[in-house]
C-alpha cells in the first residue's frame, strides 16, 4: 500500500491577544516567508553593492522600491489577469489588505517597471537598468522560494490528483483533500531556491564582468519555461482558464521565455565579440 503524505500544517504560527482595543493579530507563516524574502534579499544585495563598489546608502530605497512595485505588481497583475471586473467595481480592493491575490507575472512586470525608475536617476553611479536587474534576479528567485513554500503553508495554489508517493492529501484545504495531489507549490520553491544558488555562483564568478542581461535571461527562461510545465500540474485558479487550450500562466509565460532566450542571446554574442576583441 503506498503511503501518502498527509499535510495539515496550519497556515497560522500564533496568535497575539487583543491588547488595549488592538487585535487579536494572528502571524502566518506566508507573511512571515514574505518578509524574509525582502529582509534577506537586502542583505544579498548589500553584500553584492560592496563587492562592486556601488554606494550601500542606496539599499535603503531599493529595498523600498522592490516591496512597492512587488505589492502592487502582483496585486494589479492579478485582478488584470484573473479578476479584470474588479478593477472597475471596486478598484480599492487592488491597495487595501488582506492581499488574497496576487500574481507572479504581474510581480515581475511591477519589479521591471520600479527598477527603471529607480535607475533613472543613478545611472552615475554605474547603476544601470541591466545591471541591477541581472543581480536583484537573484534575489527574486529566493523570494520566490520563500513565497511559494508559504503558499504549501496554506495549503494553496495544490497541484493536480496523483498517485505518486510523494502527492500531498491537504487537510486544510476541504475543496481539495479528498485525494492526494501533487505538491506543485514544493516543486517550484525547490527549483526557485536552485535557481537562487545557480545565479550567484555565476555572478561570484565574474562579478562586475557579467555580461549585461544574462542574468535577467537565465531567470526568465527557468523560472517560466518551468511554470509552464507546472501548470500542467496544477488546478486552474480560475473557472475561465478551464475553456482555454492553455491556462492564464503559461499564456502569460511564453512572452517572458521568449525575451529570457533574446537576453541570453545576446548576452552571449556580446561576450564572444569581446574574446574576438582581445
Amino acid at each position: 500500500m503506498i503511503a501518502y503524505i498527509t499535510w495539515n500544517a496550519s497556515p497560522d504560527i500564533f496568535t497575539i491577544p487583543e491588547f488595549w482595543g488592538i487585535g487579536p493579530l494572528t502571524i502566518r507563516w506566508y507573511g512571515l516567508l514574505f518578509a524574509a524574502g525582502f529582509l534577506i534579499g537586502q542583505q544579498i544585495m548589500a553584500h553584492i553593492f560592496k563587492k562592486e563598489g556601488k554606494p550601500l546608502a542606496d539599499i535603503d530605497s531599493l529595498t523600498l522600491v522592490m516591496v512597492a512595485s512587488t505589492v502592487l505588481g502582483a496585486r494589479i497583475g492579478h485582478f488584470l489577469f484573473y479578476e479584470p471586473s474588479v478593477l472597475f467595481t471596486n478598484p480599492l480592493e487592488v491597495l487595501l489588505p488582506p492581499y488574497a491575490g496576487l500574481a507572479s507575472h504581474g510581480a515581475l512586470i511591477g519589479i521591471l517597471f520600479g527598477l527603471w525608475l529607480y535607475t533613472r536617476s543613478r545611472k552615475a553611479t554605474g547603476q544601470t537598468y541591466l545591471w541591477l536587474t541581472d543581480r536583484m534576479v537573484i534575489v527574486a528567485a529566493l523570494g520566490g522560494a520563500f513565497i511559494r513554500f508559504g503558499n504549501l503553508m496554506n495549503s494553496e495554489i495544490v497541484g493536480t490528483i496523483t498517485d505518486k508517493p510523494w502527492g500531498f492529501i491537504f487537510m486544510q484545504n476541504l475543496e481539495y483533500s479528498q485525494y492526494p495531489r501533487h505538491p506543485s507549490q514544493l516543486y517550484e520553491s525547490i527549483t526557485c531556491f536552485i535557481l537562487t544558488i545557480v545565479l550567484f555562483v555565476i555572478w561570484n564568478k565574474r562579478k562586475a564582468a557579467t555580461p549585461p542581461g544574462l542574468l535577467l535571461g537565465i531567470f526568465l527562461i527557468w523560472i517560466f519555461g518551468l511554470r509552464f510545465m507546472y501548470e500542467f500540474l496544477k488546478e486552474n485558479q480560475v473557472s475561465f482558464e478551464d475553456t482555454l487550450p492553455l491556462n492564464m500562466g503559461q499564456f502569460l509565460s511564453i512572452p517572458a521565455v521568449l525575451l529570457g532566450i533574446y537576453l541570453v542571446s545576446r548576452a552571449l554574442r556580446s561576450t564572444q565579440k569581446d574574446a574576438v576583441a582581445a
